[in-house]
């Protein structure tokens, strides 16, 4: 259970300060003092009034909007804001200091003046139609004068608890886990509705209503935007207007969520915030437009006029083809379904769009379509650092983008190198958790998905019973929605007179330390999570490579790698001297090249790695043209199927001297790239991970055998098996799992390990490009070695979590290996540059 709302204020004109601009101030607060696990909000009293404080000769209608503060916490609390005007008598004013001559034009012609005053509801639920009724009927006992004291109505808000968002609870009765009925003691009766699942986004009808103000167009340009980290500013003359554009851009950017500076009414006094360097989403009122035109790099979005304004230097990624015109054919479809049959002779009868909110709900499942369509297999691409005490998760963006042949898609790019999507990881990365309509999209529809790709109607019918689960979810008794309200009537409206009460402290203090009591004696109310391991969907297929050939249709030019690798290892290097060209031709698609590394590998097998002259040279040959069109990223994993080959290929050249085909190849880019080691760092954790918790073939069969015999189980899938294990065990349990090593614990093993391949990669800077070893001495090597690998060392243990003190053992031991080995290699390079003869 949590607290519908955790603070009532009362903010009004300070007439003791006029001086200038005018200001508010917190007239009253309940309860005076702060909650623990809720700190009031500072500075609310800039929020009630966005466009300033100010005096009026004529009587304005009462408003209601709801504004967004982050606390220092990065909790969002919910402000609603309910605004009257009061008369504020002219005589009161004169006796002020009124420096502002426009203030005392405008109240000298007239003996009454008008200023704001606003009753305020903070809360950390969104809860918009309830909070609007709840102060429209603190309002209405005011000015209806009913007998009803202010104290109790305001002390049964502040004291009214609403089941959390989330599904069963245990304390609650069933039925009570998503619907509340409460009543402020004023003869009402309202009925709240909290989501199934709290992951999901509220929208109401706030992403429909976007649609309608801006236009398909001009929203999937602001979604785009969002994504990739740009500055985007609404403006309207309306606050809930603003508010509703904020709600409904992070709606449907769903699963991701915005960690950027978020505030959807700004007010004219904080005008400066604009000019953060930082991206952010925030809404600003009309009056201010002149003020935002000078702004060089954020992105308007006009909601009054429907345009969105892109300034000349910033550069919007758009959605890759074919999915934006796929994407943006659904919405069509969606806002408007007679488009479709609008050349009929003989139209349907009735095929009009949904209602504002379900129409709302479609919008966001053909979103949740698009992100289907975009993140489709990242799990699979998913590397698990550790699994106790709590899961670390990395996500191998090169093999993403390169197995869905996406690697040259500036919007993917930049997407997951975001924050968002780092979130996203950390979040939906753990293979134990509570799953939500996301993961069992991308888990269990993904060839739903696919097989509608070419038929929109299948496609339509597929996002409208993704549109009638969020709709549930926010929704899940549709059927019961009485609410009983008293308003305000137009004339005791018009005719109030008396200011709104100061309200009896103690009295509304007795209600909230009776509601604490009571809570403290009753049982505690638990949210039951229901965790499972979370399916990772189907694989990664087989892509087209980069000149968008299919791999089947490459068969001929892979036979001729294969056959010019056969005559090379039987010494044919006649019929392998004329296959060379065609097969240096063939290594520019990413079929021959991975068909390359396959077939050297199996020589590496069968221990044939010692090579001839001829031979070393055509092999490292391939490997230096199969790495030439190898990113610095290694998207389609080449590089690293290569590695463990260029350091077991190799030639004699004498006595006690043999060179690797690591020294012939060094130079290209990937061996530099800092991540590309930790792609094969974590690579290997994974392989680790597999031995730790199935030590044997025929454990690992009979775990699967029911699923699918002949698949490996993956690391991650382990690793959800062991997180459901993990409250199980006991305490000494717990104790051998976090000690428990298979190599990785062990810091000599360690050093052995990886301390070699790093050094490979070190060498391109080390080494000059054609004789391999650099002018320099050795010492000198070895401090350039042990720098780059002690700054790979620092990033993925501050990753994965490794305490100082293996830290400090690791960097100890760094040294200790590394020099010698550096020694010896510069030694070998050295002899292979002398002459021979």
């Amino acid at each position: 259970m949590a607290r519908l709302a955790d603070y009532f204020t009362v903010v009004g004109y300070d007439l003791d300060k006029r001086e200038g601009e005018g200001q508010g101030r917190i007239l009253q607060r309940f309860p005076e003092k702060d909650w623990e696990d809720s700190p009031f909000p500072q500075g609310i009293e800039l929020f009630c009034q966005p466009s300033g404080w100010q005096l009026v000769p004529e009587q304005q209608p009462a408003s209601f909007f709801v504004a967004v503060l982050t606390d220092i916490n990065s909790e969002r609390n919910y402000c609603a804001c309910f605004t009257f005007w009061e008369a504020v008598d002219f005589p009161q004013l004169q006796k002020s200091e009124a420096s502002d001559e426009a203030d005392e034009v405008s109240v000298s012609h007239t003996e009454r003046v008008f200023g704001p005053k606003s009753l305020v509801l903070v809360s950390r639920l969104d809860h918009t139609e309830v909070f609007r009724n709840c102060l429209s009927l603190v309002y209405t006992v005011h000015v209806e004068h009913l007998t009803v004291p202010l104290e109790t109505v305001v002390g049964n808000l502040l004291t009214c608890v609403v089941p959390i968002a989330g599904g069963a609870q245990l304390g609650l009765e069933e039925g009570e886990e998503s619907l509340r009925t409460i009543t402020l003691g004023a003869g009402d009766r309202q009925v709240i509705q909290t989501p199934i699942t709290d992951s999901l986004p509220v929208s109401g009808s706030s992403v429909a209503q976007l649609f309608r103000q801006l236009g398909i167009v001009n929203v999937l340009c602001l979604f785009c935007a969002a994504l990739t980290e740009h500055k985007i500013l609404f403006l309207s003359s309306s606050y809930q207007r603003l508010t509703d554009a904020c709600r409904g851009l992070l709606a449907i950017m769903f699963p991701l969520k915005y960690s950027f500076t978020y505030v959807p009414i700004l007010p004219g006094k904080l005008l400066e915030v604009l000019s953060t360097p930082t991206p952010f989403i925030i809404g600003v009122n009309s009056f201010f437009k002149s003020e935002t035109q000078e702004l060089l790099d954020v992105i308007i979005a006009d909601l009054d006029g429907g345009t969105v304004t892109i300034p000349e230097c910033v550069h919007i990624s758009p959605l890759p083809e074919p999915l934006l015109q796929q994407t943006q054919t659904l919405l069509s479809m969606v806002l408007d379904p007679e488009l479709e049959v609008a050349d009929y002779a003989f139209p349907p009868v009735s095929n009009q769009p949904s209602s504002l909110r379900i129409q709302d709900k479609e919008i966001r499942a053909v979103f949740l379509w698009l992100f289907a369509r975009l993140f489709q297999g990242y799990r699979w691409c998913l590397h698990i650092i550790r699994i106790h005490p709590e899961p670390v998760i990395r996500f191998h963006k090169a093999a993403f983008l390169g197995k869905r042949a996406l690697s040259e898609d500036d919007f993917l790019m930049k997407v997951l190198d975001g924050m968002a999507f780092a979130g996203f990881v950390s979040e939906r990365g753990p293979p134990y958790r509570t799953t939500d309509l996301f993961d069992d999209l991308m888990a269990n529809q993904v060839e739903r998905i696919c097989q509608g790709e070419g038929d929109q109607h299948r496609t339509m019918s597929h996002i409208k019973e993704l549109a009638e689960q969020l709709f549930k979810n926010e929704n899940p008794y549709p059927a019961v929605s009485m609410h009983k309200l008293q308003r305000p009537s137009e004339s005791a409206h018009a005719a109030q007179s008396a200011p709104f009460p100061l309200l009896d402290d103690v009295a509304v203090q007795l209600f909230i330390d009776h509601a604490a009591a009571k809570l403290n004696t009753a049982p505690p109310v638990v949210k039951v999570e229901v965790k499972a391991m979370v399916p990772s969907g189907p694989t990664l297929g087989e892509t087209v490579d980069r000149n968008g050939h299919v791999m089947a249709n490459s068969a001929r030019r892979l036979e001729v790698v294969r056959n010019c690798i056969t005559y090379i290892f039987e010494n044919k290097m006649l019929e392998a001297k004329k296959l060379m060209p065609a097969v240096l031709r063939a290594l520019k698609g990413r079929a021959a090249r991975v068909c390359l590394t396959q077939e050297l590998n199996q020589h590496v097998l069968q221990n044939r790695a010692v090579l001839d002259d001829q031979q070393f040279d055509y092999i490292v040959r391939m490997m230096n043209c199969t790495l030439q069109d190898c990113s610095h990223m290694d998207e389609h994993g080449i590089a690293a199927a290569l590695l463990p080959l260029v350091t077991a290929f190799c030639r004699k050249l004498g006595a006690g001297i043999t060179q690797f085909a690591y020294s012939c190849v060094q130079e290209h880019s990937v061996w530099t790239n800092m991540q590309f080691w930790e792609a094969m760092f974590y690579s290997d954790v994974q392989s680790h991970i597999r031995a730790l918790y199935l030590e044997t073939a025929e454990e690992q069969h009979s775990y699967d055998e029911e699923e699918d015999s002949r698949r490996e189980l993956s690391a991650l899938e382990l690793a959800s098996e062991q997180s459901r294990l993990w409250p199980t065990l006991n305490k000494e349990l717990h104790k051998n799992r976090l000690l428990r090593s298979s190599g990785l614990g062990d810091v000599e093993s360690v050093s052995n390990s990886y301390v070699t391949n790093s050094i490979a990669g070190s060498m391109a800077e080390s080494f000059d490009t054609e004789s391999g070893f650099e002018d320099a001495e050795s010492s000198d090597v070895a401090n350039s070695v042990v720098r780059f690998i002690n700054r790979f060392v620092d990033k993925v243990c501050n990753e994965s979590g490794v305490t100082n003190e293996h830290l400090k053992a690791l960097h100890t031991n760094d040294s200790r290996y590394v020099r010698p080995q550096v020694q010896s290699l510069v030694r070998c390079d050295v002899q292979i540059a002398v002459p021979s003869d």
